[in-house]
This record gives structure tokens, C-alpha cells and sequence, in this order.
């Protein structure tokens, strides 16, 4: 049962970001996965890490105010690892939109880490890395 509520977590993670088709993303359900305090890492050049608000606050913007449209990420691959209350999923993935009127694709590596809570499982960290 753990490994499809995690492809379920994961596919919810995936899906705050889909503003396809008009509708809006909702990118504040990242909130309700990510535990209070999680940590979320960039990689890359712009090396960043964040805060749950820290992330969520600036995509929210960028969805919603019409620079970032038709935009969906979505996994390509990946490799659950799970021991008793905490999991590792590592990943590929693939994403798409239009940005600033330029339609867009590219792709990269997510690494999540989950812990089994009181409410089921939720993330506890994640961290990206956008392939050039």
C-alpha cells in the first residue's frame, strides 16, 4: 500500500503546477504535502534553498499572473526505495509551457524524501536539478 500512496503523493506534487487548459494551479497544495519545516533545494547554477513559503509564494505569482502558461511537469521515471517510515524517490522527469509567450520543454532529476505521518505519508524534502 505504501508505494501507490506515494505514486498518489507524487502525482499531487506534480499536478500543483498544471495551469493547462486555463485553469489554475494550485501550487499553495504544496503547503499540505510538505511537512512544516521541509526543505526544498535547487541545484544548478542557482543554487537556492528554500523554505516551504519561500517556494511556493514566487510560483504561485508566476502561474497565476499569465507569464508561465499551458505549463505541466510530469515523471518520466523513477526509483521508490522504502524502509518502514521513510522513503526515497528518485526521478526523471519532463516539463513543458509557454513562458513569456515562448513555448518551452525541458527536463531534470527530482529527489524526494518522504515520512509516514499521523495524517499518511507527506514530503519532507526535495530537491531538483534541471538538466541544460
Amino acid at each position: 500500500m505504501s508505494k501507490k500512496e506515494i505514486d498518489a503523493l507524487t502525482a499531487e506534487f506534480f499536478g500543483a503546477f498544471d495551469n493547462r487548459g486555463g485553469t489554475a494551479a494550485d501550487v499553495a497544495r504544496i503547503r499540505r504535502l510538505v511537512i512544516p519545516g521541509g526543505v526544498i533545494v535547487k541545484t544548478g547554477p542557482e543554487f537556492t534553498a528554500y523554505t516551504v513559503d519561500e517556494f511556493v509564494e514566487p510560483r504561485e505569482r508566476l502561474l497565476a499572473g499569465g507569464r508561465l502558461a499551458e505549463f505541466h511537469e510530469w515523471e518520466t521515471s523513477e526509483r521508490t526505495d522504502i524502509a518502514g517510515d521513510v522513503a526515497t524517490r528518485f526521478g526523471e522527469y519532463r516539463k513543458a509551457g509557454v513562458l513569456d509567450g515562448e513555448p518551452f520543454e525541458g527536463g531534470g532529476t527530482k529527489a524526494i524524501q518522504f515520512v509516514r505521518t499521523p495524517e499518511g505519508w507527506r514530503i519532507a524534502a526535495f530537491s531538483w536539478y534541471d538538466a541544460p
